[in-house]
Parts: structure tokens; sequence; C-alpha cells
């Protein structure tokens, strides 16, 4: 998403994007091999300077994005309700939550808290 928003002609280099998403370059470099393997990224060395690699999408990613335009609305419209310092609230408790039941995940081996077995007999003959 973020080669399609700073969308460039010539491609996206790995340090721009990696500001864009406040990550290290070789994050960015580790996946954007994988979506180069799976076709939806290329990835080229710079003619001016052969160290930086830009970066474009394909046509077949911006075909899948353009289908998925209308549930990325409405999930950024879902996000303005909450506001810069709502969304970051919302997102914190999310995290608690998946915390929480990976920890129940952890303790019963199964996902879900261990209750206690009854037996449901149907005695209508």
């Amino acid at each position: 998403m973020a080669v399609a928003y700073l969308g460039k002609e010539n491609g996206v280099p790995v340090n721009l994007v990696s500001k864009l998403m406040h990550v290290d370059p070789s994050f960015v470099t580790t996946h954007s091999k994988l979506l180069e393997k799976n076709g939806h990224l290329r990835r080229k060395h710079c003619a001016s300077d052969a160290r930086v690699v830009q970066m474009t999408l394909t046509a077949k990613t911006r075909k899948r994005l353009l289908t998925l335009a209308p549930q990325q609305q409405a999930l950024d419209e879902l996000a303005s309700e909450f506001g810069a310092s709502g969304s970051s609230e919302f997102i914190t408790k999310l995290a608690a939550i998946r915390h929480r039941l990976e920890k129940v995940r952890r303790q019963s081996g199964s996902g879900l808290p261990k209750t206690k077995r009854t037996t449901v007999r149907n005695d209508a003959r």
C-alpha cells in the first residue's frame, strides 16, 4: 500500500517506503522480495545509483487494489470516526485482547478455556 500511496512512475525507493512505514529498510527489502516472488511487485536497481532499489506495483496488483477500494474506503471511514488518539487507544485495546486470548490458548492447549464437561441426554422417546 505504501508503494501505491507514493505511486511514482519510475518506482519508489526502499528507503522512502521504510520512512513512510516507520520500519527499518531491511524489513522493506525482505518483504518486497517476497512480494516480487509472488508477482505483486517489481524491483529494479536505479540507473543512476545501483545501490537504490526502485519498487513498482505490477498490473495484477493494481487491478486487485481497485477491487479492494470500496472495502478500504469503509475502513478509512471507520478509522476517521476514532480520530488520531481514539484509533491509537482502540488499537492498544485490541492488542491487549489478542494478548489475553493467546495466553488462554497457551494455557488450555486448544484455544478455548477449559470448561466442565456436561452430558446432555435426550430422554424423549
